[in-house]
């Protein structure tokens, strides 16, 4: 008689009625609107800054897997949304050579090496972005001034709100209110590329979470716990939820699937997680922002996270203390 098998994939065993490629695309598409806003924003040069990391990064990807004899997969949009996101971390006016090297860290280095989509264990955009402010931090600090309209304008530099706060805090100085929150919810503020216009993020945000793309456990537990900690660091909650890229990195890259936990709980313990570390950095820590280095640690936490709250063995009775 012959004894039937069943094949036991690799986790996560949560199926989508999409596949990979849909569901990268679809949260490229969720990110269009925030694209446009941004070259609208800030001015054409974004666009430039915008095409040129995705390209590159989908020459790296392409390159990068011919050279280890592998199927070139450039199709899936995986390394297209990680160029967007790596873009959406930069300033609108940086050296086109920065997102060329951005891209060969995150592709080659922390995407391929590790054995290519599926096996990275950090957010590969994120980790081009925190070697990128270490080794090159007056490019990648460089704000501008909105120009609020696509067309080719001089850039006029300026601080961020986080760096507002920063610098005040450091000096002894009453925090002042520098930007309303309207023009912080629609993007009227320096900033990186993908963290200006609020608006324009959260409508992508809620086509994933329509879609069943991306869990709202994640970003809430992240940006009530920023809100919550604010308030006993002295910092106004509205502001700190508004200011940043708090909203970018908590529907877009703290729910990545390969590198954050696949768990009801472990979405909640791992959002709440970047939260803390968020505000600890933004409060006591040398960097205006704390969104790429909380997401990056507590990447690193993830196995554990999911190895402490594996929920038990549909069957199985909890060890009786």
């Amino acid at each position: 008689m012959e004894q039937s098998k069943f094949k036991v994939s690799v986790s996560p065993h949560i199926r989508f009625p999409e596949g990979i490629s849909q569901i990268m695309w679809w949260v490229n598409a969720a990110l269009f609107p925030a694209a446009v806003a941004s070259i609208y924003i800030f001015g054409l040069r974004s666009l430039l800054v915008i095409a040129t990391s995705i390209a590159s990064c989908v020459l790296v990807e392409a390159l990068s897997q011919k050279a280890f004899r592998k199927e070139i997969t450039i199709s899936d949009g995986s390394a297209f949304l990680t160029g967007l996101l790596l873009a959406f971390n930069l300033p609108p006016r940086v050296p086109l050579w920065i997102p060329l090297i951005g891209s060969v860290i995150a592709i080659f280095l922390v995407k391929q090496l590790f054995g290519g989509l599926g096996y990275n264990i950090f957010n590969p955009a994120l980790a081009a972005r925190a070697v990128l402010l270490s080794s090159w931090p007056a490019q990648m600090t460089s704000w501008v001034k909105p120009v609020n309209g696509f067309r080719i304008a001089d850039a006029v530099s300026s601080a961020s709100p986080l760096g507002i706060v920063k610098e005040a805090a450091r000096a002894g100085r009453e925090v002042t209110q520098h930007f309303s929150y309207m023009d912080m919810f629609l993007g009227n503020i320096p900033g990186s590329l993908g963290e200006t216009c609020k608006a324009a993020l959260l409508f992508g945000a809620v086509v994933l979470i329509i879609k069943g793309i991306v869990d709202w456990r994640t970003p809430l537990s992240f940006i009530a716990t920023v809100a919550v900690l604010s308030i006993p660091f002295g910092r106004n909650p509205l502001s700190e939820v508004l200011s940043g890229g708090l909203i970018l990195g908590s529907f877009f890259m703290a729910t990545d699937m390969v590198t954050a936990p696949t768990t009801r709980k472990g979405k909640i313990i791992f959002g709440a997680g970047c939260g803390i570390i968020t505000a600890l950095i933004r409060s006591h820590g040398g960097f205006p922002e704390g969104v790429c280095y909380s997401i990056l640690f507590m990447n690193c936490l993830t196995p554990l996270i999911e190895r402490t709250i594996r929920p038990r063995i549909f069957g199985t009775r909890r060890a009786e203390e």
